[in-house]
C-alpha cells in the first residue's frame, strides 16, 4: 500500500493504483453501485489534457520533460495501452461537484502514468502534480463541459450515420413494396387504399428529418469554453494558452471547435444539451411509431392483422409452442421510452444551473451520452433484424383491402358524401355489394 495525503488527511491506496487520494474519496462518497463515468467523456477529457500539455511543453520549456511525459500518458490511455480502464477511472457517473471528481480522477491517472514514463514512483507528485501540471490553466468548469461537447459530437455523427443507413433501408423497402396494395387506417379504423411502399416511404421521410436535425445540431456544440476556467473569466489561464489549447484540440479531435464568444454563457448554461436531447426524443418518437406500426401489421398470425411477417428470431413462449413475438420492435420501443424519460431528467438538471455553474452536469452528461449510444445501437438492430428481414403478406393485404369499403371515398367527389354513406349503410358494409352499386350510380 502507498500513502497519499490531501486536505482531509492521509489515505491508503494500493501500490499499483493509478488513481489517487481524491479519486478514492470520490469513489467512497458516491458509492451508488450505478455505473462508472462514460468512457467517451473520459477520453474527451484526456484529449483536452493532451492539448493543454502540448501547449505547455512550448510555453514552459523548463518543464518540457514533464509535459512530454503527460502527452505520453494521454496517448497510452487513448491507445488502450495503460491497462483496464475501469480499474483506473473509478468514480461513479452521478456525483456531486459538477464533475470535479471525474476531472481529478483523470488528472491523477495521467500524473501517475507520466511518473511511470519518467521512471518515478506512483504518487511522487513533487515531480508531476495532478493539479499544478496536468490541470494547469484549467478548471473542471471548462474541461468537463468542453469534453461533453466533444463526446456529444462524436456520438451525434455516429447516430446521424446510422439514421442515414436506416433511411436507405426504408427507401429500399418503399420501392420493393410499391405494388403491394393494402388497407390504410386512421385511428385504427379502415380509411382508404394505400400501398405498403407508401407507408415505408413515410417512415423514411421521418428518419430523414431526424438525420438532418442531428447533423445540423453539431454547429451549436462546436463552441467551447476551454480556457475560461472557473466561471468563464480565464482567471488562471494565459492568453497564449487559451488560443493554443483550442488549436491543438482541433487537430486532435478533427472537429471545427471554436472558442466561445462569451465563455461565461457556456459555463453557466446547458440549453444546447436540452436541444440535443429534444432531437433525440424526436427520433425516439419516430422509432416508436414505426415499431408500433410493424407490431400491429405483424399481429396474428390468425387472430390479428397479419399484413407483414417479421422474422422469427427466437421462441416466443415457454408454454405456447410455435409462438414467436415481435421482439425487435419491442426492444426499440423500450429504448425510445428510456430516451424520453432521459429527456425529462436532462431538462430538469439543466434548469437547475444556479448562478455561474450547473452542479448537475454529470446527470446531463451520463444521460445524454447513454441515450445517443442506445439509439445508435437500437437503430442498427432495428434495421438489420427487423426492417431488412420482414416480408409482406400480399394475400392478406389484398384480402383485408377487398373486404373493406375503403374504396368508397373515391366516389365522394362524384356522388357526394351523404349518398355514398347511404349506399354503404344500405348494404350493411358489404364491400362487394357497395362497390357494384357505387359503380352503377357513377356510370361505371
Amino acid at each position: 500500500m502507498r500513502a497519499e495525503r490531501d486536505k482531509l488527511g492521509e489515505i491508503q491506496l494500493p501500490d499499483d493504483a493509478l488513481y489517487g487520494a481524491q479519486s478514492a474519496r470520490a469513489r467512497e462518497n458516491f458509492d451508488l453501485a450505478y455505473k462508472s463515468t462514460n468512457l467517451r467523456l473520459i477520453h474527451a477529457i484526456i484529449k483536452i489534457k493532451k492539448s493543454a500539455a502540448i501547449v505547455y511543453e512550448k510555453l514552459l520549456p523548463e518543464r518540457a520533460d514533464v509535459y512530454r511525459a503527460i502527452i505520453g500518458a494521454c496517448d497510452l490511455v487513448l491507445s488502450g495501452g495503460a491497462g483496464p480502464e475501469r480499474e483506473m477511472f473509478i468514480v461513479d457517473a452521478l456525483q456531486g461537484g459538477a464533475g470535479t471528481s471525474t476531472n481529478m480522477n483523470v488528472n491523477e491517472v495521467l500524473a501517475n502514468l507520466a511518473l511511470q514514463i519518467m521512471g518515478r514512483t506512483r504518487g511522487e507528485y513533487g515531480a508531476v502534480h495532478p493539479i499544478d501540471d496536468v490541470n494547469r490553466g484549467q478548471s473542471t468548469n471548462d474541461v468537463y463541459p468542453t469534453a461533453l461537447r466533444i463526446a456529444s459530437i462524436e456520438l451525434l455523427r455516429d447516430l446521424s450515420d446510422e439514421c442515414a443507413r436506416l433511411q436507405r433501408s426504408l427507401q429500399a423497402r418503399e420501392s420493393e413494396f410499391d405494388e403491394v396494395r393494402k388497407l390504410g387506417r386512421t385511428e385504427l379504423m379502415d380509411a382508404v387504399p394505400v400501398t405498403l411502399g407508401m407507408e415505408f416511404g413515410a417512415y423514411a421521410q421521418a428518419i430523414a428529418r431526424d438525420r438532418w436535425r442531428l447533423y445540423k445540431a453539431e454547429e451549436r456544440l462546436r463552441q467551447v469554453n476551454i480556457g475560461g476556467t472557473a466561471v468563464g473569466l480565464s482567471d488562471n489561464a494565459s492568453r497564449k494558452y487559451r488560443f493554443g489549447v483550442i488549436e491543438e484540440l482541433r487537430k486532435i479531435t478533427g472537429m471545427g471547435l471554436a472558442a466561445a464568444e462569451y465563455p461565461m454563457d457556456i459555463t453557466q448554461n446547458n440549453d444546447v444539451f436540452v436541444e440535443i436531447s429534444g432531437l433525440l426524443k424526436a427520433l425516439a418518437v419516430n422509432l416508436m411509431k414505426m415499431s408500433n406500426d410493424l407490431r400491429l401489421m405483424n399481429s396474428g398470425p390468425h387472430g390479428g392483422i397479419g399484413e407483414i411477417k417479421l422474422a422469427g428470431l427466437q421462441a416466443g413462449s415457454s408454454i405456447m409452442p410455435g409462438k414467436t413475438n415481435p421482439v425487435i420492435p419491442e426492444m426499440a420501443i423500450q429504448v425510445a421510452m428510456k430516451v424520453m424519460a432521459g429527456d425529462c431528467a436532462i431538462t430538469s438538471a439543466a434548469s437547475h444551473g444556479e448562478f455561474e455553474l450547473n452542479a448537475f452536469l454529470p446527470l446531463i452528461a451520463d444521460t445524454l451520452l447513454e441515450n445517443m449510444s442506445l439509439l445508435e445501437r437500437a437503430l442498427f438492430i432495428f434495421r438489420v433484424r427487423c426492417v431488412e428481414l420482414l416480408a409482406p403478406n400480399r394475400e392478406r393485404c389484398e384480402e383485408l383491402l377487398d373486404g373493406s369499403c375503403a374504396f368508397a371515398a373515391a366516389y365522394v367527389p362524384i356522388l357526394g358524401y351523404d349518398r355514398v354513406a347511404r349506399v354503404i349503410d344500405d348494404n350493411g358494409g358489404d364491400a362487394a355489394k357497395t362497390r357494384a352499386e357505387l359503380r352503377a350510380l357513377s356510370g361505371g
